[in-house]
């Protein structure tokens, strides 16, 4: 069995290692990986594998190397859990590995989660395998669309429902070319968000300003040409420290909330999202963990989850107007994939999805 492998100390090495699988016991179950994506936000996981979230403790790897966690759809191939049968598709949470072991408890119709000691404590959105057969987020024609749109539109999509509850006038958003940016973009269109304003990279502006889900574009380096307008909302994608000072400065009292979301450059955050280490000018930047903040929203509000599902279904077929999936597969594909990634070299026009 093959699985790829990342030096936590520096996420542009990999390594693929044949791995002996050992044998299954009662209650556990082995599932074939058949799909996944990877994106800038596998590289956020593994660049914060050792904060508070924990990411390596998913799939625990030998001393020094981490398995980065990345969604995709697995296949049953042998079974000893009750209520998981052999052939049945699932989708969740896998190493980046032809194959993953699972400990099923609460199997039933809908899927299982994972009861495996080390998982323990987790959010259940990261524990939870969806049987496809009975997913009300699966879609056959649109099947790649799945493991590479499915696990960042909804940190997009909650991301905007917790914006708008603040009326902005105005939403800038850093790393505007992340898929999950674009998600949050697509969302925030959707609730009618006054205008939207995308800060990106240079090499990044042609595309950001082709999706058309942006009012204005600018790049890093222009900063000072962002108008001032009361009630802004600053969302950061990209966790540059540096960024986020200038933004507080630049925007002063205009500024009426700051939200961390992501670390899309990860080599400026050793240890993942955290906040700034200064003191900023304007309100303190507010860090939005999704699977929490989405919990507590369900807890008064269960109508949002079945709003969520129908929006996400809906954006599938909309994302080919954003971005092309590229289909690849076998080991060269995936390391080569990573490596692109980590060295930000892969284009924000397409979509990774990959298979061993």
């Amino acid at each position: 069995m093959r699985e790829l492998q990342v030096s936590k100390q520096d996420l542009r090495q990999v390594r693929l290692v044949d791995v002996a699988p050992i044998p299954l016991v009662d209650g556990t179950a082995r599932l074939r990986l058949d799909l996944f994506a990877l994106t800038s936000n596998n590289l956020t996981y593994a660049a914060m594998g050792d904060s508070a979230a924990g990411y390596w403790d998913f799939f625990p790897g030998p001393a020094g190397w981490g398995k980065p966690p990345a969604w995709g759809l697995g296949t049953v191939i042998d079974s000893k859990a009750e209520g998981v049968t052999e052939g049945a598709r699932y989708y969740g949470l896998f190493p980046v590995s032809e194959t993953l072991d699972v400990t099923p408890v609460k199997a039933g119709a809908r899927g299982f989660v994972d009861g495996a000691p080390h998982r323990a404590g987790k959010a259940v959105v990261y524990n939870h395998y969806v049987d496809a057969r009975a997913d009300p987020a699966y879609d056959a024609a649109f099947e790649l669309e799945q493991p590479l749109i499915r696990p960042l539109y909804p940190s997009g999509w909650w991301l905007a429902e917790r914006v708008q509850q603040g009326h902005p006038a105005r939403v800038l958003i850093s790393s505007a070319s992340s898929k999950t940016a674009l998600s949050a973009a697509a969302q925030l269109r959707r609730l009618g968000v006054a205008e939207l304003v995308a800060l990106t990279s240079a090499r990044h502006q042609a595309f950001v300003a082709k999706t058309g889900l942006y009012d204005h574009v600018h790049t890093y380096d222009d900063l000072s040409d962002v108008s001032l307008r009361a009630h802004t909302t600053y969302v950061d994608f990209l966790g540059r420290e540096e960024l986020t000072e200038a933004v507080h400065r630049r925007l002063g009292a205009s500024l009426a909330c700051s939200i961390l979301m992501g670390a899309t450059d990860w080599a400026a955050k050793p240890g993942g999202l955290q906040r700034p280490m200064k003191d900023l000018s304007g309100p303190p930047p507010e860090l939005l963990f999704v699977p929490d903040y989405a919990a507590r929203r369900l807890q008064t509000d269960r109508e949002l989850g079945a709003t969520l599902i129908r929006d996400l279904r809906d954006f599938y077929a909309e994302s080919r107007a954003y971005f092309t999936v590229r289909r690849e597969e076998g080991a060269a594909a995936i390391t080569s994939a990573w490596s692109r990634l980590s060295a930000d070299q892969a284009s924000p026009g397409e979509g990774l999805v990959l298979s061993f």
